[in-house]
């Protein structure tokens, strides 16, 4: 018996349900778990009854789902482990039913399953072109409509309709831990939602004020990197006891929601810089409520990003700030949350913690290179960078901006600490300093814009910022790649790289200015 045949007679009533219950085509869901799941092959399939490839989303995991870690099209993706393969089938229905990207499908018939395959590869559920294809030549090839029609002629004969209500799950592995709404039951919740690490770009202690560098301040916060995000309430039962809509002040729009302890004690966990606010003074509100969204706003500020501080109140009403990386670290044992909280490629909330997490890896542990984090950053949702991946010009893209990165920190003679901080603002900013490769300049630099790379040069007598082309960008690759090469030939090769285009640029620009120049004794000559 075939792989596919096997399959189909393990997995057919389950296919068949799941039509009863959503109207999807069983034909299509079986032809999905074929092709997703390797007919049952798969790692994700052996190991977490996962048949259709759906991934482990921050909903999921703060909810209590399992999952497991899986290299698909990036490193180390978490994905969704089931108790069954009833339970992926039915979890698989509903993100389609519950995603707005497939509710046109629903509009379809339930046994139109040329429809449907086409319409699950225009929404985007895979990036192959083919995907509509390949499905319906796994329906043809082994027959799968027979059981579109065999629920059909069913339903039509007990006079049903499809839906959730009227036709209850009848196999095994009926978990109800499935849900992909983003309001859960949950106790505890992180200020922004990321599954994997929240970054921070300034710790709580003593800094140079942001505003006036030649100043040494207590920050009594953390800063998060933020782009528009939700922000979010941390514990259930929770009290809003300020709100400030006023942009003038220092710490912006901000909320402070106050959370009691059995002993009598309070915690006052404070959000600034926020774009908007959504609730009251007086209000309740429970973990992971949306209580408004980050932003830029206030005086004392630089870009947009999440201020969050914590201020520990005790029961004779005695105040003190304290380290938010110490409340996160509570907050995080409490709930069951495993997600890191970066500084420079550490955990900041590990030193807090009763029982280090045994499972950290390099970059927590801070034995990573800052290429190594300075990549992270760039490629991980979770960073709050927003650097779009997938595309294989974009990783290239990053590579040779990570390993100029490297290149140029080798001769700056930093700390390693000072290196990480270097890497974080590269990553931020998007931008690489490479003045240290030629320091007759005034400033040089590559940034990413759109994804691409830009030349920033100022040296004295040339300004201009222009696209790469795609001749310097294979030169410097190849420079970058080249393991035959000492660093320090390196760092030549590419300030020759950069000198030429400056050179190409100035003679360009030397000719313009000819060409004006006469134009201009011309139009003299032709007045007089």
């Amino acid at each position: 018996m075939s792989k596919n045949k096997d399959y189909i007679e393990k997995y057919a009533e389950y296919a068949m349900e799941q039509m009863r219950r959503y109207g999807i085509p069983a034909s299509v869901t079986l032809a999905q778990g074929i092709c997703e799941s390797a007919s049952g092959q798969s790692e994700l399939s052996r190991k977490g009854n996962n048949h259709f490839g759906i991934k482990a989303t921050s909903s999921w995991i703060q909810s209590g789902g399992k999952y497991l870690v899986y290299t698909d099209d990036r490193p180390n993706e978490k994905f969704c482990h089931y108790t069954s393969v009833g339970d992926s089938y039915e979890h698989h229905s509903q993100f389609l039913k519950e995603n707005k990207r497939y509710a046109s499908l629903f509009t379809l018939s339930p046994d139109d399953y040329k429809g449907w395959t086409t319409g699950l590869q225009k929404a985007g559920y895979a990036s192959s072109g083919k995907y509509a294809s390949t499905l319906q030549s796994i329906i043809e090839a082994n027959d799968l409509q027979k059981y579109d029609r065999m629920v059909m002629l069913e339903m039509q004969a007990q006079g049903k309709s499809f839906g959730v209500s009227a036709n209850p799950r009848q196999n095994e592995g009926q978990a109800s831990n499935i849900v992909l709404s983003d309001v859960e039951e949950r106790h505890y919740s992180y200020p922004l939602k990321r599954s994997e690490f929240m970054l921070v770009t300034s710790p709580f202690g003593m800094r140079n004020d942001p505003m006036n560098p030649n100043v040494k301040q207590m920050h009594k916060g953390i800063d998060i990197q933020a782009n528009h995000d939700k922000v979010l309430a941390t514990e259930d039962k929770g009290k809003v006891v300020m709100v400030n809509n006023s942009t003038d002040g220092g710490g912006g729009r901000s909320v402070t929601v106050e959370y009691s302890r059995q002993d009598g004690s309070k915690y006052q966990c404070s959000y600034m810089h926020l774009s908007c606010i959504d609730v009251k003074v007086g209000e309740e509100v429970n973990a992971g409520q949306k209580l408004g969204v980050s932003g830029n706003t206030g005086t004392r500020t630089t870009g947009e990003h999440l201020h969050f501080s914590v201020k520990s109140i005790s029961s004779d009403g005695t105040k003190r700030d304290v380290d938010p990386a110490a409340y996160l670290a509570e907050i995080s044992q409490k709930g069951g949350i495993s997600l890191q909280t970066l500084y420079n490629g550490k955990d900041i909330t590990a030193q807090y913690k009763v029982q280090n997490p045994s499972d950290c890896n390099a970059l927590a542990e801070g034995n990573a290179q800052p290429e190594d984090w300075m990549k992270k950053l760039l490629s991980s949702e979770d960073s709050g960078v927003g650097m779009s991946v997938g595309d294989p010009v974009v990783e290239l893209m990053m590579t040779m901006f990570t390993s100029l990165m490297a290149l140029a920190l080798q001769i700056d003679n930093k700390s390693e600490e000072e290196k990480m901080q270097k890497a974080t603002d590269a990553a931020i900013n998007k931008s690489i300093d490479l003045t240290s490769l030629l320091p007759s300049y005034k400033t040089c630099s590559i940034i990413l814009q759109d994804n691409k790379p830009f030349l920033q040069v100022d040296n004295g007598s040339v300004k201009f910022s222009r696209e790469l082309t795609n001749a310097e960008i294979t030169k410097i690759r190849q420079t970058l790649g080249n393991n035959t090469i000492s660093d320090d030939e390196k760092r030549r090769s590419i300030a020759s790289i950069i000198t030429s285009a400056v050179v190409t640029r100035q003679v360009s620009q030397n000719y313009n200015n000819g060409i004006e120049a006469q134009a201009e004794r011309q139009e003299t000559i032709q007045i007089r």
